[in-house]
């Protein structure tokens, strides 16, 4: 074929994530790529903003998602980057979409908490006050979000896109900016992205024998050091009712890391202290969450997103009610999904089924194909893509030209008690703007300057760490006394 006739390749999407934990990182990495018609064809550059929970390498080499850059910034330093052009259209890192010359990427992806994304939103309206080629704003949430959803939500407000995980939360973030008179025009319904198409991996069980459970945990939920022990232990006499069953306690980081939640008391060191310890067909593991499901029968939790990453695959999932359905525990979440269960009916053989209705609100386990509609819609003929309608918003936004400037809700008038706080933790006034002595680039540096810096802020992430593993579990036993 003459090179003429080819067709052209896609134009590579420049996409940055900025993240504040591993499971944020994953959250985003893939959604960028999710984002895109070519995901092969996304220049990613990964920003780790720093901070208590900034993944170790050990994390973010279990997390498996890998960027063409990743650097560790502040929130300052991010901005800064945001406004560098990096190169002219067409290039390796040049914009395809028109939006060269006046910043580094098409599209920013926003993995983080929201008093941090509201204070990149806020520094990026300072960058861009008035219309121009800034970057698409994308934001939403890692898994279930069962707390503080106003607050949560108010927070992400301004983002161009907040990606909704299922038909159930995009009604719940709608009605909450429309509560308060906000637009909530940027809410766009999708799934999460780690779930893969549910024709992909579908559970096949042999006959109703259980050969392994997978008991997943969570660094925050429940907090104290009774319940977290009762759970343990609950496992391990499950695996000794079932010898023949493996039972598997999945964590998510090891003592010293940090994830998306502070994590007390470990469950490896709750293990150590185990009366009789764990028999020989329990064990802990580590890994990839979605390659511990590969070969599982049963996910067993209190409240974990594991979950839904289960139920999509059709591996039947147990969310635990011994120690209540409550708020704080999450679980009240899975009201209504048939889930509900027990250690005591888990050890007596209960398999729960799930709510196929329940599933299809939550955006889990959606069907391969669907009825027939408009082209390109979610209900038209053939493969199912959550994703199709976030990609046509994104796709009218990058043919728009110049986007006016980020405008959140909270502003000096609708919060004048509580921006200033949000932005002064991440060093920022209240318009935006770098405060004096906010921490800046430190490329100027000498090499041995920058080393030194790095050895000396991951003795400060040590220190912190002891501290809430150690010294804080101690003072607080102290204090019950």
């Amino acid at each position: 074929m003459p090179a003429s006739n080819r067709a052209a390749p896609p134009p590579a999407l420049r996409v940055a994530v900025l993240a504040d934990s591993d499971t944020r990182w994953k959250w985003g990495a893939l959604t960028a790529r999710r984002l895109s018609t070519d995901p092969d064809s996304v220049h990613l550059t990964g920003y780790l903003l720093r901070g208590r929970a900034t993944p170790t390498a050990r994390q973010l080499g279990e997390v498996g998602v890998r960027a063409d850059r990743l650097t560790e910034v502040t929130c300052a330093e991010f901005l800064a980057e945001l406004r560098t052009p990096r190169g002219e259209p067409g290039n390796a890192h040049g914009s395809a979409h028109g939006r060269a010359g006046d910043s580094a990427y098409d599209v920013v992806v926003l993995a983080l908490v929201g008093g941090a994304v509201q204070a990149v939103l806020h520094g990026a309206r300072a960058l861009w006050p008035e219309p121009g080629a800034r970057p698409v704003f994308v934001t939403g949430y890692v898994g279930v979000v069962y707390e503080k959803l106003a607050d949560g939500l108010l927070l992400r407000h301004g983002a161009d896109l907040v990606l909704a995980n299922s038909r159930h939360d995009a009604e719940r973030f709608r009605a909450v900016y429309e509560g308060v008179g906000a637009d909530a025009g940027a809410v766009v319904e999708t799934a999460l992205p780690f779930l893969a198409p549910a024709e992909a991996d579908t559970y096949d069980p042999v006959g109703s024998t259980i050969h392994r459970v997978v008991f997943a945990v969570q660094p925050s939920v429940p907090e104290n050091r009774a319940d977290r022990t009762y759970l343990l232990r609950r496992a391990a006499e499950h695996a000794r009712l079932h010898p023949g069953r493996e039972v598997l306690i999945k964590l998510r980081s090891r003592p010293g890391e940090h994830t998306t939640h502070l994590e007390e008391l470990p469950y490896q060191r709750l293990a150590q202290q185990l009366p009789g310890g764990l028999p020989s067909n329990c064990r802990l593991v580590y890994g990839n969450m979605g390659e511990v499901l590969d070969g599982t029968d049963l996910l067993v939790t209190v409240s974990s997103t594991a979950a839904l990453e289960s139920l999509h695959r059709g591996i039947p999932t147990a969310v635990l009610t011994d120690l209540g359905v409550r708020e704080t525990l999450g679980n009240h979440h899975f009201l209504g999904s048939g889930c509900m269960a027990s250690w005591t009916q888990l050890d007596a053989g209960l398999l729960p089924k799930a709510d196929p209705d329940w599933l299809a609100a939550q955006g889990v386990g959606a069907p391969a194909s669907t009825p027939a509609g408009p082209a390109g819609s979610p209900g038209a003929a053939g493969a199912y893509d959550p994703y199709t309608a976030a990609r046509a918003r994104l796709t009218e936004l990058l043919a728009e030209g110049p986007l006016p400037a980020p405008a959140p809700y909270y502003t000096q008038d609708t919060a004048p008690g509580y921006l200033p706080g949000i932005l002064a933790r991440h060093h920022l006034g209240p318009d935006g703007h770098p405060l004096s002595g906010a921490p800046r680039a430190t490329a100027g540096g000498s090499r041995l300057r920058r080393r030194l810096r790095a050895h000396l802020r991951e003795a400060a992430r040590g220190a912190y760490r002891h501290g809430v593993q150690r010294v804080a579990p101690v003072i607080r036993r102290l204090g019950e006394l």
